[in-house]
Formats: C-alpha cells, sequence, structure tokens
C-alpha cells in the first residue's frame, strides 16, 4: 500500500536500520544521508519516511511530507556549508530521468560549480 514500507526497496531498508548508511540529519519525517556514489563533494539523498515512487506520488499524497523533505534538504545544504556557495536539488522521477531507487528521494549537490543545463 501507498506510504508503507516495501520489503523489497533500498531506502526503506535504510530507514528501516537493515542496511547501513552515513546518516547526516534525521527528522521524523526524513532521513538524509550520504549518497554512495557521489556526483560532487557534497552528496546528500533527502529522503522520506514514508514510501511512495517518486516525488510526484509525494506530493499528491503528502504534500507536507514532500515540504519537509525540501526543507530539510536546505538543512542539509547549511549543515554542509554550501549554503553560501549555491547548491542544487534534484528529483529524478522514472528510469529514464536517471532514478535507479524508487522511493521518492532529493540530491543535495554541492561544493563545485554547476552547470546549466544538466546532463
Amino acid at each position: 500500500m501507498a506510504g508503507e514500507a516495501q520489503s523489497d526497496c533500498l531506502f526503506c531498508k535504510i530507514i528501516s536500520g537493515d542496511v547501513p548508511a552515513t546518516i547526516v540529519r534525521e527528522t521524523d519525517s526524513t532521513v538524509a544521508f550520504r549518497d554512495i556514489n557521489p556526483q560532487a563533494p557534497t552528496h546528500v539523498l533527502v529522503i522520506p519516511k514514508v514510501h511512495y515512487p517518486d516525488a510526484a506520488s509525494l506530493a499528491a499524497a503528502e504534500p507536507q511530507v514532500l515540504a519537509d523533505v525540501l526543507r530539510e534538504a536546505g538543512e542539509v545544504a547549511g549543515a554542509e556549508e554550501i549554503d553560501g556557495t549555491g547548491y542544487r536539488v534534484v528529483f529524478n522521477t522514472g528510469a529514464g530521468a536517471g532514478q535507479t531507487v524508487f522511493h521518492a528521494h532529493a540530491h543535495v549537490l554541492g561544493g563545485r560549480g554547476m552547470q546549466w543545463p544538466p546532463g
């Protein structure tokens, strides 16, 4: 059921503590941890503790939790000291956009110059 932990989801396993991760922040509704394949000097994922396959489905079902994810992305940027130089928050939706774990999540990237357009 939407919103409930999925036994085959890597991020649900990180939330439950069954899979280790380098946690940098945690709130009642989110967990933030370092990406295992960083694309920038700072690359932290912020995930909701509820399971939805992507940001759009999370926004439709639980907009406050999506707001929590975005607020926490800003807190991560501050804690990582990239808020003053600039950072990017990315939601990939679907395999064609590069999403590999189908649990809504935001990438917080910074610590280097970002080009536009991306990818």
